[in-house]
Parts: C-alpha cells; sequence; structure tokens
C-alpha cells in the first residue's frame, strides 16, 4: 500500500487517485490528511499538497481537486519529456505537472460543461476538444502519463512489490440496420423501390427484389459471420440493439417483428447483448426506460449495457437517466468524426457526476475507433484503415490498456461502400486479441 497525504481529502481527490493508482497501476492507496500519520508510516508514501513536508515522493497540487462546480481554467499545455501535459507545478515537484488533476479534467469530460457550439447532432464535437487542439486525441495521455510515473515509483520504492495489468480487446458490434431490405413494413419497402426507380439504382432495385423473394440472402444478414469469428479469435463481443421506434434517424426493423426479436434472444445465447438508445433518447428519460423495457421483454433478462445511437449523449444528464434505470456500463464514449482517446484513457473508468460532485456507479468503457469514423469521415481505403488500427492498439499495448473497437453488422457485408471491410474487421480481431507485441 502506498499512502497519501493531503490537507483535504475531497471526492475529486479520492477518483483522480484510485483512476491512477487502482485502475490503471493496481496499486492499492489510503489516505490521511494527518501529517503525524504520514510521518509515522514507515512504507512507501508521497504527499498531494502546495509544499512538500520534508524529503518525500511530493506532487505540488493545482486548486481543481478542492473545488466544486465548474471554473473557467486556463490551460497551457507542456511537455513531460516527449509526452503534452499540463497543470505545470514546477521543478519542485517530483513530477513536473498536477498528473491528478490534469486527469481528472480530461476522464470527468470536465470541457464538456463549459459553453460549446455543438455539432449538427447536437454532440461536442471533437475539433473543441483539448486533445484535439493540441493533437494528443489519438494518445491515451492518461495511461501513458500513470507508467512513467510508475517508473519514477519503482526508482523511489525499489522494495515495493508492483503489479502488472493485463491488456483487453473488446469487440462491439452496433446494429443499426439488422436487415438491409428484408423484414421491412410494406410503406418502406414499397418507398424503396420507388427511390431505387427515381435514382436509377438498377443495382439496388435488383438485389431488393432479390432479398424479397428469398432470391439472395439479406447482405446485412452478417451475424453467422461475426459469431463464427468471435469463436475463431475467442474475441470478447458485445451486440447492441437499436429497438426504438421509426424516425429519420432510427431506421432499424420494427422491434415488433418475429424474425427480429428472434435474432436478438439468438445473439443472447452466443454473445453479451445491451441496448443502443435511439436518436431521441439523449434527454429523453421517459423515451430511454421504454426502451430498455422493450429490449428486457425480448431477451428476458436485465439489460445493463448501453451504446447511444449516433454517439449523442450530454453531460450529465444522458448518464444520469442511465444510472436512474440501473444501466451500469455505457459504451459511448468516443466521436463519431475523430478516432481517438476521447477522455484520454483506455482504461474504463467510473463516470464521476460534477453536478453532485460523487463517483457514481456507472462504468465507462471508451472506444478506441468506429468503422464509419475511418471509411466515411477520414476516407481511409480498408488497407489504410488496418493501418490506422495497428496504431491505435499498439498504443493501448503499450499500456496494458482495453482496446475497444466499434464496428456495424453492415460492414462486415461487402455491400456498396463497405467492399473490402469484412476483412478488416477479420484482421482486426486477430491483431486485437494478440497478446504480444
Amino acid at each position: 500500500m502506498i499512502l497519501i497525504y493531503t490537507h483535504k481529502i475531497t471526492p475529486r481527490v479520492r477518483y483522480a487517485f484510485k483512476h491512477i493508482f487502482t485502475r490503471i497501476l493496481l496499486v492499492d492507496i489510503d489516505f490521511t490528511s494527518k501529517i503525524e500519520d504520514f510521518v509515522a508510516f514507515s512504507g512507501p508514501k508521497l504527499s498531494y499538497t502546495k509544499i512538500a513536508l520534508g524529503k518525500e515522493f511530493f506532487i505540488k497540487c493545482n486548486d481543481l481537486l478542492f473545488q466544486q462546480g465548474i471554473g473557467d481554467f486556463e490551460i497551457k499545455i507542456s511537455k513531460w519529456g516527449t509526452t503534452p501535459c499540463f497543470f505545470y507545478q514546477g521543478q519542485k515537484s517530483t513530477i513536473p505537472f498536477d498528473i491528478f488533476s490534469a486527469s481528472f479534467y480530461l476522464i470527468s469530460r470536465y470541457e464538456e460543461y463549459l459553453p460549446h457550439v455543438k455539432d449538427k447532432y447536437g454532440r461536442f464535437p471533437a475539433k473543441q476538444s483539448l486533445a484535439f487542439l493540441h493533437n494528443f486525441l489519438e494518445d491515451p495521455v492518461i495511461d501513458i502519463w500513470a507508467y512513467k510515473l510508475l517508473r519514477i515509483l519503482k526508482e523511489r520504492f525499489p522494495d515495493y512489490e508492483f503489479k502488472n495489468r493485463k491488456y483487453n480487446y473488446i469487440s462491439t458490434i452496433d446494429i443499426d440496420n439488422a436487415y438491409a431490405y428484408k423484414h421491412k413494413s410494406l410503406i418502406r419497402a414499397v418507398g424503396g423501390f420507388v427511390k431505387d426507380i427515381y435514382k436509377l439504382n438498377i443495382l439496388n432495385l435488383w438485389d431488393r427484389l432479390a432479398v424479397r423473394f428469398n432470391i439472395k440472402k439479406d447482405p446485412f444478414d452478417t451475424f453467422d459471420k461475426i459469431i463464427k469469428l468471435k469463436n475463431k479469435y475467442e474475441a470478447r463481443t458485445i451486440f447492441f440493439f437499436l429497438i426504438g421506434d421509426y424516425t429519420t434517424f432510427d431506421t432499424n426493423v420494427s422491434a415488433s417483428k418475429t424474425k427480429f426479436r428472434l435474432l436478438i434472444k439468438n445473439m443472447v445465447d452466443y454473445a453479451r447483448v445491451g441496448l443502443h438508445p435511439s436518436f431521441y433518447t439523449m434527454t429523453d428519460a421517459q423515451k430511454l426506460k421504454y426502451e430498455k423495457l422493450r429490449l428486457e421483454a425480448i431477451t428476458n433478462m436485465p439489460i445493463f449495457r448501453s451504446r447511444q445511437h449516433y454517439l449523442r449523449f450530454e453531460m450529465p444528464i444522458t448518464y444520469q437517466n442511465l444510472i436512474d434505470l440501473d444501466i451500469n456500463e455505457d459504451y459511448s464514449m468516443g466521436y463519431a468524426s475523430h478516432v481517438g482517446f476521447r477522455a484520454s484513457t483506455c482504461t474504463p473508468f467510473y463516470f464521476y457526476d460534477l453536478d453532485f460532485e460523487i463517483q457514481t456507479p456507472l462504468k465507462v468503457f471508451p472506444f478506441a475507433l468506429m468503422d464509419t469514423t475511418l471509411n466515411d469521415y477520414m476516407k481511409l481505403t480498408p488497407k489504410q484503415s488496418l493501418g490506422k488500427i495497428r496504431d491505435l492498439r499498439n498504443k493501448v499495448l503499450q499500456v496494458n490498456g482495453t482496446f475497444i473497437t466499434l464496428f456495424h453488422n453492415e460492414s462486415l457485408s461487402g455491400y456498396l461502400r463497405w467492399r473490402g471491410w469484412a476483412k478488416v474487421y477479420e484482421l482486426m480481431l486477430k491483431m486485437g486479441t494478440e497478446k504480444g507485441r
């Protein structure tokens, strides 16, 4: 155990220290605000305050972890070796910046509470984030900081036995459209035919007819392929099903369709299943509750995992609504427009509610990349995408973090804009599940 002295033990202090020490470095810690207890302690210890008590391991603190509510901080980016950092504290501190305040600022998503201009879907834009503006969005800097701190701790406390955490990989699949043409309502089917004829989409028209008359398999029905690859590479896989009512942004098969309900029940037998709350659930607690109950009625089991459709969530209201519904795992933490680490960590963490100044039971699983980001936003080829996936995976592997990817069932179809992407998914699984470097 490492003893931490600080002049005031706040919920923010406990939260930030536990993320660095307990979750990333697997180090047990305890806190004291009594100088005499700190001085008398004979084991490894460090102080986190304004002035060092003596010659101990000392990290000079910023004020952030001792405040409440939201303030406007001036952020100046410095360097710790080659790694960006902020909240610089000078050379009197054992490390030159306040790693705990900086980590808290990033994983609490403090900047998303500050005034900002939302994108066209009502989301916090990646381009307004500190990580994007200072070129560290694609680096899990919190984990990198933690491992640099670990090296210094090992030098200072050579007799202490530090544990090593293990790298993990999670493949997540969003089911926005379980089928391209099959099991759609008559009105939607007729509308699709008319649209294809009007736009002279002859290939689409043939595929639509062939699927409707069971001549061809629906191109988006890739579920057997996903399960086969899951078993082949022993990849932890989670399916998130969109079962909200039809809207402009929510176009999945109706949850009343027997075939769709059977598909969901079938996936429960082979993998983990979560809710994909529809577009308008971001601030609508009743709609969110309705969809959760609908999915639970289909699966006959409690649903406690979730990822917002279009990655639409607003801090803190969306997370507060999820907590009220006993959702305890969320996988929405990432950007649609950019790959990388929205919260600057590749370690799952508990949501800290800045409204109530508490650590909540909602565990946030940040993902590193999404198929549509690579293909639609970044315009990368399948080969270029594999290179980007490899780069991100290697960065997570270097800090023994959790590498989480987001694909859709349709991207394995090889259909239209997804030609060549089924191979990308398989190679990503192979890469993701490899333990060696």
